[in-house]
């Protein structure tokens, strides 16, 4: 690893194991522990940092100057790429999905703030950019430009990823993660012992496509995962009162921030699994808390525009 990303890599805090306790737990006889990633830093949280590191090991010695990546006007991505790239001298470039907005959003007030520039493309463009999957695959690159694919959904992506499996000592049943590109379940999936089930949960609707992503990722075959597809909530971003109130509830009881769009609906998922009787009794779960608090700010923002000031 290059000098300039472990002298980064020392700011950030370790992803600590915190334990829930809750009566629903202790009727069925489950242990559930939050791996939680998204202390790792303030801005580069989560799966983010993991999936970039070594990305990002790889375009800096290429010699390469400038990253370029794709995301929407809340992405994690986007936000976390920009900052670490303004930290290790890297210049950023964000293809964002959507209509030229009028006024920025404050992750895109972020990035660019950052350094970061930013061009935005439609929806049906966006699309199109899905199909570049190799650093040097996007065409309108130019010299010492490495192409970053959506979330960072690249092999190399995989092995920050496995990390984190390292890092858990004790004993454990499944480990559950939610799922966007499905690049950290891949990761997950190719790194956990044998005996442990992993289980990821879509955040977008019409996601079978996730299966065939995570197998094109893996490097040999594993048959110890899955993607349960219902927790949607009616598309990526997605939200309804039902949704709103678990995770408020949630993070009154256990001081624990969710964000709506990834792992708050990864944790709804299985506290209604738990009540159908989906996990065993005895088993200890962990759950994996990616960070991706940038979707919490669009809840916000939205609710700012609604009202027309700053949404209390």
């Amino acid at each position: 690893m290059l000098s300039n990303l472990l002298e980064l890599e020392k700011v950030f805090k370790p992803s600590l194991l915190t334990q829930i306790n809750d009566p629903l737990l202790e009727r069925c006889r489950i242990e559930l522990w939050i791996k939680r990633d998204d202390l790792l830093h303030p801005v580069i949280s989560g799966n983010k940092w993991r999936k970039l590191k070594y990305c990002l090991h790889h375009a800096l010695s290429l010699g390469m100057d400038t990253v370029v990546s794709m995301g929407g006007a809340y992405s994690n991505h986007l936000h976390a790429l920009a900052y670490a790239g303004k930290q290790l001298g890297l210049k950023t470039v964000g293809l964002v999905r959507g209509e030229q907005l009028s006024v920025l959003t404050p992750t895109l007030c972020d990035v660019q703030h950052w350094g970061m520039a930013l061009k935005f493309v439609s929806r049906t463009e966006y699309r199109a950019l899905r199909q570049y999957r190799a650093f040097d695959s996007f065409p309108d690159l130019k010299p010492q430009q490495y192409w970053l694919p959506e979330g960072g959904a690249q092999v190399l992506a995989l092995k920050g990823v496995a990390e984190l499996v390292n890092e858990i000592t004790m004993p454990y049943d499944a480990l559950c993660v939610p799922c966007g590109t499905g690049t950290t379940l891949a990761g997950i999936a190719g790194a956990v012992p044998d005996n442990v089930a992993v289980l990821g949960f879509a955040a977008l609707k019409n996601a079978d496509f996730l299966n065939a992503e995570v197998e094109a990722l893996l490097a040999r075959p594993c048959h110890n995962w899955k993607i349960n597809m219902a927790y949607h909530f009616g598309g990526f971003a997605k939200t309804n009162a039902s949704l709103t109130s678990f995770i408020e509830d949630f993070e009154f009881k256990t001081k624990v921030s969710l964000d709506p769009v990834y792992t708050g609906k990864m944790m709804y998922a299985l506290y209604d699994l738990l009540q159908k009787g989906y996990f065993k009794p005895g088993q200890r779960i962990i759950a994996l808390h990616t960070g991706g608090l940038q979707g919490k700010r669009g809840i916000v923002d939205e609710k700012s525009i609604r009202t027309g000031a700053d949404g209390r």
